[in-house]
């Protein structure tokens, strides 16, 4: 079984990322970056594809990185991940423990103010409950992936025109689509501390961004979702913008995403 590293990079230094990252597999590195062109590198006896791209918007770094992956399970990442020595062992180990696994979520440290999960027993991962997780954390059978044909929105997340919420909606479409999906326990990185590229507080931009993203995670149930939200988030993230102002601003989000056309 072989592993494939899908890294979406920043105006990284190519030459230097899979050192930084420690990666001991496979990988391509989609670089959004001020021009056009592929190389091909080796690293630790390892196949690296680096694919610079004069662009932006992490949903299209993602779906070109699978367009040119190869192999049979790919894992996610962005260029801040540090990876533990045997991640790629004990991603391919925990496949082959659970054959009937489409995508498997590990573990990734995080500072504790970003954590949005940990897994400390194995579970099947369903609709309601895939929100809490990052696409750093997923690894994938590329097969399965190619054979559900998702792809990852552009609307949403790092350079698209609405804040985070690409991979809420990646994995529920998976999950639509049939893709059996599992967390486990393992941990397989780090993320390094850096200044988040979207997130400027839980401002009117986010609330509104949000309500658009419930209009397609959620269809006709977005606004009693976004109430939900409100009424379970309003104690960390309502400090600036009152409750009713914030359900306001996701109920508006919603109608906007009536409007859009899936990208």
């Amino acid at each position: 079984m072989r592993l494939c590293v899908l890294v979406s990079a920043l105006e990284q230094d190519t030459m230097k990322l899979p050192q930084k990252m420690r990666l001991k597999s496979d990988a391509v590195i989609v670089n959004q970056c001020g021009c056009n062109s592929e190389e091909e590198l080796s690293y630790n006896g390892k196949r690296i594809r680096v694919i610079n791209r004069n662009a932006r918007g992490v949903g299209k770094s993602r779906n070109l990185a699978v367009d040119n992956a190869w192999g049979d399970v790919v894992l996610f990442s962005d260029d801040d991940i540090i990876y533990e020595e045997d991640y790629a062992a004990r991603i391919i180990q925990a496949f082959r423990r659970r054959e009937d696994a489409d995508i498997i979520l590990f573990n990734v440290r995080v500072n504790p103010e970003r954590r949005t999960y940990w897994t400390e027993r194995s579970k099947r991962v369903h609709w309601f409950n895939c929100g809490r997780y990052p696409t750093f954390s997923a690894a994938v059978r590329l097969e399965r992936l190619k054979e559900a044909g998702v792809r990852f929105s552009h609307l949403f997340g790092g350079g698209a025109p609405y804040s985070n919420g690409e991979d809420s909606l990646f994995f529920m479409d998976c999950i639509r689509k049939g893709l059996k999906v599992y967390a486990v326990s393992s941990v397989i990185g780090t993320e390094r501390s850096r200044k988040s590229t979207w997130f400027k507080g839980y401002d009117e931009k986010f609330f509104f961004d949000r309500g658009v993203l419930f209009h397609f995670l959620y269809g006709k149930w977005a606004k009693l979702w976004a109430l939900r939200f409100v009424l379970t988030k309003s104690g960390v993230m309502c400090r600036d913008i009152k409750p009713m102002q914030a359900l306001k601003l996701l109920v508006s989000g919603v109608e906007k995403g009536k409007t859009l056309c899936r990208e």
